[in-house]
C-alpha cells in the first residue's frame, strides 16, 4: 500500500494543477519607466513580427493621416472625434472587420502601425527609377503618387524614447484597438459588444435598441424586408424572419436602431417590445455633423480699388436671363468692340 501512495499524491497534484493551466494567461503588463532604450536588433524583431499580421479591429479606424493614438493606455481621439474623422474621411475598418498591419515604423518616441496599406499610398520602387539618354539611372525630383490610399494607422506614443520590449508587451498594448486571438470575424465581434448583447446574439434574440450588423450576427440575413410608414408618418423598414406555423419576427428599425420587435409565438400569442434594452455606443450611433465653411465678408474682386461697378448687376440669389450681353453695332468694318478686324485673334 506504501509503494502506490505516492503516485497517487502526485495525480491529485497534477489534477489541482490542470485547471490553472487552462486559464487565460496574466495580462502582460506594459514596459516600466526605467526600462532601457529601444535597441536596433529588438526594433528589427518587432517590425519582422507584426509586418503582414493579420488582426480583427476592435474599434472604428477612420480613413487619413491622422489615424489613432495610444498612450498609458488610452485611446485618442474619443468616441465622438472618432466619428468626426469617419463623417469627414470614411472608415477604413469597422468593429469585427479583419486587417492586415502592412508597416511597422520605429520612430524616436512612437511606433507606428499601418493597416490596409496605410493612410496614404506609398510609391513603387520602379517609380523612383528613371533612365537617362546615355544608360544611366537617376532619380527624380518628385513621384506622381496617388491619393486613394484607403489604409489608417495606430501609434504607441511614449513619452522620453521607445523603450525595450517583447513582442508579447507590444500585442497587449494594441489589444485595445487590435484582437489577436479571435479566429473568425464573429467572435472578433461579438467580443467588443457589451455581454448583454453577446448573450442575446448567441441565443439568436434581438433587443430593442441593436443596430442591423448585431441583428444580422443574431438572426442571419432577413428573407424579407418591407418599407413602410408608421401611423405618425415615420418611415420605419421591418425585417422578417419565420413563416407560420413557427415563430415570426418582425423587427422594425427606425434609423439606424431597431424601435420595435413583434414576436408571434407558435401557439398564437403576440409579444411586442419598444422599450430600448440596449444603448449603443455614439460612435456607432451618431453622425457627426461638419459645420459649414464661414464666407469670407468680403468677396474677391478683379476689379481696382476704387473702381465702381457700371451698370445694373443682378442679385445674387436670382439668374440672370441674358448671362452675357449682346454684341453692340458700331459700324461697317469694325468688330463689336470697336477694333479693326486685323487686329482681331483668329478663330481656333
Amino acid at each position: 500500500m506504501t509503494r502506490h501512495r505516492f503516485p497517487l499524491l502526485a495525480a491529485a497534484s497534477l489534477l489541482l494543477v490542470l485547471p490553472t493551466l487552462a486559464q487565460d494567461p496574466k495580462p502582460v503588463p506594459p514596459p516600466g519607466p526605467d526600462a532601457p532604450k529601444l535597441t536596433q536588433q529588438t526594433g528589427m524583431l518587432i517590425m519582422r513580427d507584426f509586418t503582414a499580421e493579420p488582426v480583427f479591429a476592435r474599434t472604428m479606424f477612420p480613413m487619413g493621416l491622422k489615424g489613432l493614438h495610444i498612450k498609458d493606455g488610452k485611446v485618442s481621439p474619443n468616441e465622438q472625434g472618432v466619428a468626426a474623422m469617419v463623417a469627414e474621411n470614411g472608415p477604413a475598418a469597422r468593429v469585427g472587420d479583419r486587417v492586415i498591419i502592412t508597416n511597422v515604423a520605429i520612430h524616436e518616441k512612437s511606433i507606428a502601425f499601418e493597416i490596409n496599406g496605410g493612410p496614404k499610398k506609398h510609391g513603387k520602387w520602379y517609380q523612383h527609377i528613371q533612365v537617362g539618354v546615355t544608360g544611366t539611372m537617376a532619380t527624380p525630383g518628385g513621384v506622381n503618387k496617388s491619393l486613394d490610399a484607403r489604409g489608417s494607422v495606430v501609434t504607441l506614443e511614449f513619452d522620453k524614447y521607445v523603450p525595450e520590449m517583447t513582442g508579447d508587451q507590444v500585442r497587449a498594448m494594441l489589444a485595445l484597438v487590435f484582437d489577436f486571438k479571435a479566429l473568425n470575424q464573429a467572435e472578433a465581434y461579438e467580443k467588443t459588444l457589451p455581454p448583454k448583447v453577446q448573450e442575446a446574439i448567441k441565443n439568436h434574440q434581438v433587443l430593442v435598441g441593436m443596430d442591423r450588423e448585431m441583428v444580422t450576427y443574431a438572426k442571419g440575413r432577413p428573407p424579407r424586408k418591407i418599407r413602410d410608414k408608421d401611423d405618425n408618418g415615420v418611415d420605419y423598414e421591418e425585417w422578417i424572419y419565420g413563416n407560420p406555423p413557427e415563430e415570426v419576427d418582425f423587427v422594425r428599425f427606425q434609423g439606424a436602431v431597431v424601435a420595435r420587435l413583434e414576436i408571434m409565438t407558435v401557439d398564437g400569442k403576440k409579444i411586442v417590445r419598444t422599450e430600448k434594452e440596449v444603448d449603443l455606443p455614439s460612435a456607432e450611433t451618431e453622425v457627426a455633423q461638419k459645420k459649414p465653411a464661414e464666407k469670407p465678408a468680403n468677396a474677391p474682386t478683379l476689379r481696382r480699388p476704387g473702381e465702381q461697378v457700371e451698370g445694373p448687376q443682378p442679385s445674387r440669389t436670382t439668374t440672370p436671363t441674358t448671362p452675357y450681353p449682346p454684341p453692340v453695332d458700331n459700324g461697317p468694318g469694325n468688330s463689336p468692340d470697336g477694333m479693326p478686324p486685323h487686329q482681331l485673334a483668329p478663330a481656333m
